[in-house]
């Protein structure tokens, strides 16, 4: 695509986004306002009023919620320029794999993966910010800020698509190690139970679970097998077979053992205790450990895993 310079800058121009699952069941107002930083808001509904955002090739309304998977073209627009002292600094993150087409990284739990939500910036921009050269690099899924683990990215929009098309497919495997409060009853292997995502007076989101007949929520399945038990926690196996916000800490607060560290479904005063007491934990224990998938080029099938970091490591050991 040829770009056409105006007065020494690049002029704007049209956008082809692809919903991944973070953005999933979102406002197409919202996600546009999140992803056009500095465009007023006035101008965001006007361009979806006059039908030049497209979801899919088709109009939509400025309510109309977001798919997995859905195309979005986002018109030319202008955006302000960032100012220095706001701008990314370039990061890197330890490499589990990468070629020509993605990158798997492991993120380490107390970064976003992107910028938003009063988060200046993530894993993505300080990524970009570290590879000038780097022509394509996408999230195609999206973890939890205080979640650490594989995110995998791709480095070009067909790898996007493919990928994206897996996740939204269940063609891939995600496996995640979490600590709980609690011995929990081995007997418990299977969560069945739906998610519904709210919203509280100061505009958060939360997630609840609901009655399957509420038509709001959505099915949510959450396999569990516990690895080991320290004293009165839990390490467990967990494998997500949908993907849904905050599910796996959503569903393992339902059961009466929430995540150790979970700083908004967690229990506050056990969590107060572990990060000032004689453990020194302040963190989320919940680690992306292994993520298998089909190479969206070879087809050949993957798996990327991440060891669980050194302080997880050190405060099992501790509760032995």
């Amino acid at each position: 695509m040829v770009q056409t310079i105006i007065g020494g800058k690049a002029a704007p121009q049209v956008q082809w986004l692809v919903v991944d699952e973070g953005s999933e069941g979102q406002r197409l107002d919202n996600f546009l306002i999140r992803v056009l930083k500095g465009v007023p808001k006035t101008h965001v509904y006007r361009v979806i009023r006059s039908g030049e955002v497209r979801i899919n090739k088709g109009r939509a309304a400025a309510d109309t919620r977001l798919a997995l998977g859905d195309e979005i073209r986002v018109p030319p627009v202008r955006v302000a320029e960032p100012r220095a002292e706001g701008a990314a600094p370039p990061r890197d993150f330890p490499v589990l794999f990468e070629d020509e087409h993605l990158l798997a990284i492991d993120k380490p739990a107390g970064v976003a993966v992107h910028g938003g939500s009063g988060v200046s910036f993530g894993v993505i921009e300080q990524l970009r910010r570290g590879r000038p050269t780097a022509k394509f690099l996408e999230l195609v899924h999206r973890l939890d800020k205080e979640t650490s683990g594989v995110l995998l990215l791709a480095k070009k929009r067909s790898a996007l698509t493919h990928l994206q098309d897996q996740f939204r497919d269940r063609g891939t495997v995600k496996i995640y190690a979490a600590l709980v409060n609690g011995v929990w009853p081995p007997s418990k292997t299977v969560i069945d139970v739906a998610l519904l995502k709210t919203l509280d007076a100061k505009g958060e989101r939360h997630v609840r679970t609901a009655s399957a007949g509420n038509e709001d929520a959505r099915r949510s399945i959450t396999l569990v097998k516990v690895a080991r038990t320290s004293g009165q926690h839990t390490l467990l196996e967990v494998t997500l077979k949908t993907g849904r916000t905050h599910q796996i800490r959503v569903h393992l607060a339902h059961e009466g053992h929430p995540i150790v560290g979970d700083p908004k479904y967690g229990d506050f005063a056990a969590n107060r205790l572990m990060a000032r007491g004689e453990h020194r934990f302040g963190r989320m224990f919940l680690h992306a450990k292994h993520l298998a998938f089909d190479h969206p080029a070879s087809g050949e099938r993957m798996a990327v895993d991440a060891p669980l970091p050194i302080e997880c490591l050190e405060l099992l050991e501790q509760l032995t």
